[in-house]
């Protein structure tokens, strides 16, 4: 059974960073890959940043570029979202999804089957 389980949201002033985990069981990084999701309060949930391993790419939302950073731990199956230079309009809930290489084309929460439960993420100003 695949779970997912993100960790690392907390409340930050504006430039401030931080770093969210999301611990995967279940699963193997050789051929699920790991995309970031953001909902804001009254908002979709929109994707942020996902390695796009079926073209060799990585989606980085225009919001987060230069900002936000993804890092692969396999040896604890744990996938980071370093997040620095924080603002106001990063708050949301964040969420890690998983799904099978072969099965996303884009970083639509759509083409994502499995979920965590999502962390809080609230920047100050």
């Amino acid at each position: 059974e695949v779970s997912l389980v993100e960790s690392g949201g907390g409340l930050v002033q504006a430039g401030g960073s931080l770093r969210l985990s999301c611990a995967a069981s279940g699963l193997s990084f050789e051929h699920y890959q790991i995309g970031w999701f953001r909902q804001a309060p009254g908002e979709e949930r929109d994707g942020i940043l996902c390695e796009i391993a079926s073209e060799g790419t990585t989606y980085y939302a225009d919001s987060v570029k230069g900002r936000f950073t993804i890092a692969t731990d396999n040896a604890t199956n744990t996938v980071f979202l370093q997040m620095n230079n924080l603002k106001p309009e990063d708050t949301g809930v964040y969420y890690c999804a998983a799904d099978l290489k072969i099965a996303i084309a884009s970083c639509s929460a759509d083409e994502y089957l499995y979920w965590g439960q999502g962390t809080q993420v609230t920047v100050s100003s």
